[in-house]
């Protein structure tokens, strides 16, 4: 049974800092890229960021590069988004997504969600 199991979301001020983990189970792991996807209220659920299935690479939403870290531990079955700097609007509920191409197939999988409030 695939799993993918959000943590970390809370309630912060404007300026701090929240790390969420994402643990995994139930697929190979390390065969996956890892994403982190958001959905605020109203609004589409856009990507965040991106780590490849071999750690080659990263790719971050223009609006949180510089603020956001993606980081993967293959070994751990563990995906992590470390977010400085927050804002007002990042204010969403964000989601863990593993997604693998195999030929014509598409395998992807999601997380329940982990609400970030960022609020004074």
């Amino acid at each position: 049974q695939v799993q993918l199991v959000e943590s970390g979301g809370d309630l912060v001020q404007p300026g701090g800092s929240l790390r969420l983990s994402c643990a995994a189970s139930g697929f190979t792991f390390r065969n996956y890229a890892m994403s982190w996807y958001r959905q605020a209220p109203g609004k589409e659920r856009e990507l965040v960021a991106t780590v490849t299935s071999a750690v080659t690479s990263t790719n971050y939403a223009d609006s949180v590069k510089g603020r956001f870290t993606i980081s993967r531990d293959n070994a751990k079955n563990t995906v992590s988004l470390q977010m400085t700097s927050l804002k007002p609007e990042d204010t969403a509920v964000y989601y863990c997504n593993a997604r693998r191409k195999a030929g014509i197939t598409i395998y992807d999988y999601w997380g329940q969600g982990t609400q970030v409030t960022v609020s004074s």
